[in-house]
């Protein structure tokens, strides 16, 4: 698949948004007044900034309201409503901590299960596609869901939890290719299978369908050299997972460079997770790729 910037951004920042509200939701920082100010604005400025980068990969930005009349069918439609949701009540949740110093937990465990329900609801976009195998595993949405924490608590100063969330994102990350690498191939699909030709027999095309380009091969028949990927895999394993756990577990007596060396810990983390994304889409193989002799 092409990796979009707009798409990668908008995974990337929302992402991190919704986890650090999930974190604020239930207390992690309890934070209030002015404190309160800057890690609300943080997280909401990530998420609706991931939103709205989002837009831009829409034929029609224009038109992405109606979006949200399809909840009942479209896993982005419930995407949208969910993060409306979610941003409403900690919206609220957000007014009570800053202006008057209180935690109405109900509503901030309520926000902070709508802000992990808009990230499940993300992932499932990609999930449900059959057509792109390596997505189409339940794999994906422990995948967003690992990466939403694991940034949330790292930019919540939850250092403890951080500690035990990024090993088991980087888990969940080297599982994610393992079983992504082989899932092509274990569909079964080929061109014999999608054309219903050959039976037993081997089916090939015998010329391509055209020498111009078109939006298909644009969108969905995007290669990336076996050698790039796997340099770029440990570059962003390197920067997502590993850089960030040794900045936080790094024994140092100064609560200076304990702040220091957590700020480090969230941008590397973030760097990592661009790398990682973009990834994400650029080894998705769609079906597609088959008419052109690209699979």
């Amino acid at each position: 698949m092409h990796p979009a910037p707009s798409v990668i951004v908008f995974t990337t920042l929302s992402g991190l948004g919704f986890g650090l509200l999930a974190f604020l939701g239930l207390g992690l920082p309890a934070v209030t007044g002015w404190v309160a100010f800057v890690f609300y604005g943080l997280a909401f400025g990530l998420a609706v900034g991931g939103l709205v980068a989002s837009t831009f990969h829409l034929g029609q930005p224009k038109r992405a309201w109606r979006a949200f009349s399809q909840w009942r069918s479209s896993w982005l439609s419930c995407e949208g409503c969910a993060a409306v949701a979610a941003l409403s009540v900690m919206g609220i949740f957000a007014i009570g901590a800053v202006f008057f110093r209180s935690h109405w937990q109900v509503l901030g465990a309520l926000g902070a299960a709508l802000s992990l329900a808009t990230v499940f609801t993300t992932s499932m976009i990609y999930t449900q596609l059959k057509t792109v195998p390596r997505w189409h595993a339940p794999l994906t949405p422990a995948l967003f869901l690992s990466y939403c924490a694991t940034g949330g608590a790292l930019l919540a100063g939850q250092i403890t939890v951080a500690q035990i969330l990024l090993p088991l994102a980087a888990l969940i990350q080297l599982f994610s290719w393992l079983q992504g690498d082989q899932a092509f191939a274990s569909s079964g699909t080929t061109l014999a299978t999608a054309t219903r030709l050959g039976g037993n027999g081997h089916v090939r095309a015998f010329e391509p369908p055209h020498t111009g380009s078109n939006y298909l091969l644009r969108e969905f028949v995007f290669v990336v050299g076996r050698k790039h990927a796997l340099k770029l895999r440990v570059i962003g394993f390197a920067l997502a997972f590993v850089l960030p756990f040794a900045l936080i577990v790094v024994p140092v007596d100064s609560t200076v460079l304990k702040h220091l060396f957590a700020g480090l810990a969230v941008l590397v983390h973030a760097a990592g997770v661009v790398t990682t994304r973009w990834l994400f889409f650029a080894e998705a193989e769609h079906v597609v790729g088959l008419y052109y002799g690209k699979r």
